[in-house]
């Protein structure tokens, strides 16, 4: 199963072929997400990445956290697991 890894502080201008071209030289990378506002299709400056082998995915981590990229100092590590959303209807109540 493969290692998703989080990638945040990205410029806006980061396309995802740039991002793999950063991992890739680290190790085989299966897949690459930069997320996007919805509306606007701009980049929301975080994305995901996932490595096919846990090792090269560590190592990646290691390497590239703190790397600057267009004078921004990237924050690369594991990807946490997403945590359920409640129901649209649920969004304004406060406990």
């Amino acid at each position: 199963m493969p290692k998703r890894i989080f990638v945040g502080n990205l410029p806006f201008t980061t396309t995802e072929d740039e991002l793999n071209n950063l991992f890739k030289e680290i190790g085989q990378v299966e897949s690459i997400a930069i997320i996007t506002n919805r509306y606007s299709g701009r980049s929301r400056g975080f994305g995901f990445v996932e490595m096919t082998d846990d090792g090269e995915a560590d190592k990646a981590i290691e390497q590239l956290n703190g790397q600057v990229i267009e004078e921004r100092e990237i924050v690369v590590n594991e990807a946490k697991p997403r945590e359920e959303r409640r129901e649209s209807r649920d969004r304004n109540y406060r406990d």
